[in-house]
């Protein structure tokens, strides 16, 4: 059995991409928030495929979220723990700009004082003052479409 979710978090990139696949919710914070950067990675996906219903798709996934969440802005504030998250990528071995969006995710997650929930908690381990909560991966057959909205491709 999964342990409840937080009250509030912050759900990263792809943890909003794979909600609709979510079968176990149980992680996730009853009241869940995104970031002004989750909204501009969404942004990305329906520019960057040459297939048009892969296009339609992503369209129509981020209008869902535009929709469904009011976002956290990257402010002043996370500007700041942007400092703290990049030293900490770099002590770990990890360059920040390797995964800028995603470090750029934490830091307004510690700017806010909330924890981060991931279907991906690798990717944000080793970063102090980041509470990160894992998520249940919904795997499915075939190629993660994550993997691939990450990657720009169709």
């Amino acid at each position: 059995m999964s342990t409840p979710g937080p009250a509030r978090g912050i759900l990263d990139t792809s943890t909003v991409i794979l909600l609709p696949r979510m079968a176990d919710a149980t992680a996730l914070p009853s009241e869940p928030l995104i970031t002004a950067v989750t909204l501009a990675e969404l942004s990305v996906g329906p520019l960057v495929t040459r297939d048009d219903a892969e296009r339609a798709a992503r369209q129509a996934h981020l209008q869902q979220a535009e929709a469904d969440f009011d976002p956290l802005p990257f402010d002043a504030a996370a500007a700041r723990a942007f400092g703290q998250v990049a030293a900490s990528l770099r002590r770990s071995g990890r360059k920040a700009s390797a995964r800028s969006y995603d470090a750029m995710i934490a830091a307004t997650a510690v700017a806010n004082e909330l924890p981060l929930c991931t279907c991906n908690p690798g990717g944000f381990s080793e970063i102090d003052g980041l509470e990160v909560v894992a998520v249940t991966h919904p795997r499915s057959p075939g190629a993660d479409p994550v993997k691939r909205a990450r990657r720009g491709g169709s």
